[in-house]
């Protein structure tokens, strides 16, 4: 058991694709996949993952969950140097689980000069013994994966959960988007529940994929394949929380038809604004909501004489900002009145995904009707119609909230 408190709280944070500052030079191959990344920040992970380490120190919550995608790609190095930044925690415990950029990724890689080069994968062995500290908290672990279970406190059992396709090698391709729970795997999780059941334990459960669709336009490759048989096992155990990521987007789902669980996605926080969740466990209920953290009180003082550092989230939403902006029109810098809208055209594109990703996507229906209408999105649509559909599932209309969740008991 991790606390004897009641009354406590845990956070998680998702998909922080680290990757080892050993493994690169900062050289022009390493730049290109920093420009490709899909927003993700690659240059400061180490840097705010300790940051974020020393703000545990001083808060204290009493665990860190991470639900995969720990590694940029599954360089070994990467995962041992996770670990390593954790190790100062002291009375805080790290609970990891693997995503599917984590284990026999086959695009792990280390960057020197103009060159990519090999870099060992991580086995479910490396993992295992990398992440020793947060297996030794478990109270069950599933032989057949890199599941396994932890008592928080005298209420509450959390189950951290392996959803990832991966082979018994290391891989030579990309590594699989796709993810599902193992027969074994759903065996094991079934007699853990069966006995939170008897010991009047509620179950958490943690994944990196999803239980329900978050985006009815983007979700093949994020739902796992046999997410109704979880549904089932928490319909019948009464299981009211899923914590996922993957999609890197902050979303709250749920419960569902019969399905009584409520899910919830933290977007990743090597992009946006670093976000985490802060959940608050009581007797009767639990208390999530999505914070944002400011590693800036946390800096040396040669590193707060880095701009980028100092102003953190800006320099995120920059990133994310390159990447939206793609192929943009080379003369947007004429002041003519074709530029000048073709830029506000972007600018839209972007400020959309930017709040639907930090969940902050709430509209009332006639300022939702006035954009629509606008010259701006009808503009939009027509120079990316593959995305027209997409782009009308990113505001929401009801008042129900991406950014908190209280689940009672």
């Amino acid at each position: 058991m991790i606390t004897n408190k009641a009354n406590t709280e845990f956070w998680v944070i998702t998909d922080t694709h680290l990757i080892a500052d050993s493994l690169h030079d900062d050289g022009k191959a390493f730049q290109l996949i920093q420009g490709t990344s899909q927003g993700k920040d690659l240059n400061y992970q180490e840097t705010a993952l300790r940051a974020f380490s020393d703000f545990a120190n001083e808060k204290k919550p009493a665990a860190i969950i991470v639900t995969g995608d720990v590694t940029f790609n599954g360089e070994l190095i990467s995962a041992q140097k996770f670990a390593e930044l954790f190790d100062r925690l002291k009375e805080t415990k790290l609970l990891v689980l693997p995503g599917n950029h984590d284990i026999y990724d086959g695009w792990a890689r280390s960057f020197r000069g103009n060159n990519q080069l090999y870099a060992h994968q991580i086995s479910p062995e490396d993992w295992r013994n990398i992440f020793k500290k947060s297996y030794d908290c478990a109270i069950s672990k599933d032989p057949n994966s890199l599941a396994y279970s932890v008592k928080l406190n005298s209420q509450y059992l959390l189950l951290l959960l392996d959803s990832n396709i991966y082979g018994t090698h290391e891989a030579s391709g990309a590594p699989t988007t796709e993810g599902q729970l193992g027969e074994e795997q759903i065996l094991w999780l079934q007699r853990q529940l069966e006995q939170a059941k008897k010991e009047g334990l509620r179950p958490l459960l943690f994944l990196h994929h999803n239980l329900y669709v978050h985006n009815p336009a983007v979700n093949r490759g994020f739902v796992l394949n046999n997410a109704q048989l979880l549904g089932r096992l928490c319909r019948d155990y009464d299981v009211k929380i899923v914590f996922s990521g993957h999609i890197h987007a902050q979303n709250i789902v749920g419960p569902k038809e019969k399905v009584p669980a409520t899910e919830i996605v933290t977007s990743s926080f090597c992009s946006y604004d670093q976000a985490y969740g802060n959940v608050k466990v009581s007797p009767d209920c639990v208390n999530y909501e999505r914070k944002t953290f400011d590693m800036t009180p946390y800096l040396t003082a040669e590193e707060r004489q880095n701009k980028e550092l100092t102003h953190f989230h800006s320099y995120l939403k920059e990133i994310q900002i390159r990447n939206l902006a793609g192929n943009t029109n080379k003369k947007d810098h004429l002041k003519t009145e074709e530029s000048q809208l073709l830029q506000k055209v972007n600018h839209l594109f972007i400020e959309m995904n930017y709040q639907y990703f930090t969940g902050h996507n709430h509209i009332e229906k006639k300022q939702l009707k006035k954009l629509y209408n606008s010259p701006e999105f009808k503009i939009l649509v027509s120079q990316r119609p593959r995305f027209s559909k997409y782009m009308k599932t990113l505001f929401d209309t009801t008042d129900h909230s991406n950014l908190k969740a209280k689940i009672k008991y």
